[in-house]
């Protein structure tokens, strides 16, 4: 068992009596369950297409460590720190999507995807952490000082980011990046007749891609479809949920992911439903939500704007891209492929959500504003 005297001056030390302890527990067990199920959906999509059984869990497992090291790193560091961090990691996710335009890896007509020393990387899943950050520090910049363009400038950036998102294209990932900016500017003080017009902006932004990007216009009618029409992945997704009932068949035991392409992905829901049961779904949608709302909690703590806002833009950026996942996952709404944070495959979402989660432990430490002794910006 860890233990440190209070008196000691150490980082780690000091992280550990100011870290949420609760909060932390909840993310690492969401990070084990994401473990097993891997162990369960990756080789039978791996032996599919003719890569080792393990090729999938083996890169995995070389991303989760650093996520881990990277998480737990950030939630040390200062407000200033994660400012600044977040700052950077922005401008630098924005270059990379600007180059993912021209020089990205196409795949199903969208250029999301980008190598760097031979890594595939995709620099839109960066830009909602960072973002979240960065709009909350503007948005309470306004609040703090009277000639600082705050608002102005969060959407400002938030266009751009937009127009980069749609130009590559990347409806589900515009639809969340809105949303979780749109709710942190309601946070700061917007007024109820701009929250109408964001809102129906919002509408018409919706309208618009339904008709402008046929991906879109596809899964929007695939979801309308009757039963006898639903896409492949659905229907299988679907019946893994009622071969799993509530307990599921077993560890291992289930037979739809041999049939799913992206079981490992965007379906690993489905996988967790049909061989654990609705046990296990109740119980990572409980970790979600839980997540959500203490993260909320804790930073209301503190009267301070930016903490507020920050823990609010990342939590229900974390917690919104899990309920579009288990959503479109149960046919309650269009695919999107979407990952499930922390359990779903994939080297750029772990590294992702791991900044997110790793700011937002910093940022909802006790007394972390304390740590601030300069507050220039």
């Amino acid at each position: 068992m860890i233990a440190f005297s209070r008196n000691s001056r150490s980082i780690i030390a000091n992280w550990w009596w100011t870290v949420d302890k609760v909060l932390l527990s909840m993310i690492l067990l969401i990070v084990v369950i994401g473990i097993f199920l891997n162990f369960s959906a990756s080789p039978a999509v791996a032996n599919r297409i003719g890569a080792g059984t393990f090729h999938f869990i083996k890169r995995q497992l070389v991303f989760l460590p650093a996520a881990l090291l990277l998480m737990l790193f950030l939630s040390m560091q200062s407000l200033k720190t994660i400012r600044r961090t977040a700052v950077i990691g922005y401008a630098v996710t924005i270059i990379l999507m600007i180059l993912t335009l021209f020089w990205g890896e196409e795949t199903k007509g969208a250029s999301r995807w980008i190598r760097i020393f031979g890594v595939s990387l995709q620099p839109s899943e960066f830009i909602k952490p960072t973002l979240a950050v960065v709009a909350a520090w503007l948005f309470e910049g306004q609040k703090k000082y009277r000639d600082f363009p705050g608002d102005l400038l969060s959407t400002v950036l938030f266009a751009f980011t937009l127009l980069l998102l749609l130009l590559q294209p990347d409806v589900g990932m515009s639809l969340v990046v809105t949303a979780v900016w749109a709710f942190q500017f309601f946070l700061s003080g917007l007024s109820l007749v701009l929250v109408g017009v964001l809102a129906a902006l919002g509408i018409a932004f919706a309208v618009a891609a339904y008709f402008m990007f046929p991906h879109v216009h596809l899964r929007v009618q695939q979801f309308l479809a009757s039963e006898n029409n639903l896409s492949y992945q659905i229907k299988k997704s679907l019946e893994a949920f009622q071969n799993g009932n509530f307990f599921g068949m077993g560890p291992g035991e289930g037979v739809v992911k041999m049939h799913i392409p992206d079981a490992h992905t965007d379906f690993i829901f489905a996988v967790a439903a049909e061989e654990y049961g609705m046990l296990l779904c109740l119980v990572i949608v409980a970790l979600y939500a839980c997540i959500v709302i203490r993260a909320m909690l804790l930073s209301c703590k503190d009267n301070n704007l930016f903490i507020i806002l920050a823990a609010a833009g990342l939590s229900a950026s974390f917690g919104l891209q899990g309920i579009i996942n288990m959503a479109s996952t149960l046919h309650l709404m269009p695919t999107k492929g979407m990952t499930l944070p922390f359990i779903s495959y994939g080297g750029s979402s772990l590294l992702a959500t791991a900044l997110g989660l790793g700011m937002l432990l910093a940022i909802t430490r006790r007394n972390v504003h304390a740590e601030d002794k300069d507050e220039n910006y």
